[in-house]
């Protein structure tokens, strides 16, 4: 049972790490690198909006493993539309291709919910605690994301012929998945297979009737508009102003990093450089390291309380875009892999740590609504916010090139002055960072008193 969930899992992030970092190679290539900004802010959007609704839906029915399996298959046909699309075109244009893209995630961005909820419902199921089982199971979606990035950097498909390369010098270098809709096709295909494994998971409690059927509920409650209330709070009101402005940092790396590392290949100093060549490879670092840096959330709230935890968390942000900004695949390389470490500090102890607070913070009746407008202030309109205006500063830096690999193929890579555009994200970080330590108050134990 629990490893039919591991592969749950596996699959599910599977499908969203075959293409979420190397989509803005993809866009770039095809005529739309200006527009990367707006596909990254499309997933904050649809977070906002269709969570609730799948998961309002998933509790009328008493059936989130079926609803679960619907979005997935769902989504898996969008988004091969959307391969379907990019195989027919060398240059794209923005609504044919966005129009699907929209569709895909409309239907994906549910499923991450809607897996926890399925996941807990087998579990209590089988009178197994969420909280001894879960962390282990919840881990393979970690490995299934980055199993995925490795993938998708490395295989190549070519008239016929499939193969695995990590060098820019090879001659099916530029058919690899990261630069092509291969990783479309790949996104789609494991969704197909997840919408498959639902139909075998074994039965829950909500689906045998353990759990009654949701109740009608209001507009403002199914998507949570009553959560609102909670900006009353003085404190509450103050921390969640602030994770809408840390949000800001969540999707700018997803967009852009990889076309960042990418565009080395164009200089001919690190042309046919391992770390040029492998950008999707290289990125697969910050997953690990936020597996890693899971561990240390719990503990560095109990010693040091929300307050550090989240500075902290901003200082992480601020060397994650520096240590891009001054990095390079020459002598610079440690300043890369080292930004790609500090991810997991920077992202687990500001979304855990936010959550936490909020949990502390929020009455029973409350406590769902408050986890849902921390993620609509943090993932919703802090990120949408911040990659439309990081894809504005970056196009004012950079641009889309035709460049010469050493392999003689010509590719389409971001080039530009992007230390200056990480710079300026970096400065963005310590600032709002400076200014959370030195406005926001919480006592340390009240802060800590849902950890312990």
């Amino acid at each position: 049972m629990k490893s039919r969930l591991g592969l749950l899992y596996f699959l599910q992030f599977g499908v969203w790490g075959s293409y979420l970092s190397s989509f803005g190679q993809l866009l770039g290539k095809g005529g739309l690198g200006g527009d990367i900004a707006w596909f990254y802010a499309a997933v904050g959007l649809l977070a906002l909006l269709t969570p609730a609704l799948a998961g309002h839906i998933a509790d009328a029915t008493r059936k989130p493993a079926r609803i679960l399996g619907i979005c997935h298959l769902c989504a898996a046909l969008a988004m091969t539309c959307c391969w379907a699309y990019c195989l027919g075109h060398d240059k794209f244009e923005f609504w044919p291709m966005f129009l699907p893209y929209i569709a895909f995630l409309a239907f994906y961005m549910p499923t991450i919910a809607l897996a926890n909820t399925t996941t807990f419902s087998i579990l209590h199921s089988h009178g197994i605690r969420p909280v001894d089982a879960f962390p282990s199971i919840r881990i393979w979606g970690t490995v299934g994301f980055v199993f995925a990035m490795w993938f998708v950097n490395c295989a190549w498909y070519d008239d016929g012929a499939f193969g695995i390369t990590f060098s820019d010098a090879d001659v099916h270098a530029r058919m690899r998945f990261q630069y092509n809709s291969m990783q479309l096709l790949c996104s789609a295909a494991l969704g197909l297979v997840t919408a498959a494994l639902t139909l075998l998971l074994p039965s829950s409690e909500s689906e045998s009737g353990g759990v009654k059927s949701a109740q009608s509920k209001s507009v403002a409650s199914i998507f949570g508009l009553k959560a609102f209330s909670l900006f009353k709070i003085p404190d509450v009101r103050t921390f969640l102003i602030f994770m809408m402005f840390m949000g800001v940092c969540l999707q700018i790396s997803n967009g852009y990093a990889v076309p960042f590392i990418n565009h080395f290949m164009g200089i001919p100093e690190y042309a046919g450089n391992f770390i040029a060549s492998n950008g999707t490879l290289l990125f697969s670092l910050s997953q690990i390291s936020e597996a890693c840096c899971m561990l240390l959330v719990g503990k560095a709230i109990k010693r040091l309380g929300i307050r550090i935890v989240v500075t902290l968390a901003m200082a992480a942000w601020c060397l994650r875009f520096v240590f891009l900004g001054i990095g390079n695949p020459g002598a610079g390389m440690i300043f890369l892999i080292l930004s790609m470490i500090v991810y997991g500090i920077a992202f687990n102890f500001l979304t855990i740590a936010s959550h936490l607070y909020m949990e502390s913070r929020c009455s029973g009746d409350n406590k769902g609504f408050g986890q849902g407008l921390v993620m609509m202030m943090t993932n919703g309109i802090g990120a949408t916010c911040g990659i439309v205006g990081a894809g504005a500063i970056i196009n004012a830096f950079c641009d889309w090139e035709m460049v010469k690999l050493p392999s003689g193929n010509m590719m389409r890579l971001f080039m530009g002055q992007w230390e200056w555009a990480w710079l300026i994200f970096g400065s963005y970080a310590a600032v709002i960072g400076i200014l959370f330590v030195c406005i926001f108050r919480v006592k340390k134990s009240e802060s800590a008193r849902k950890c312990e």
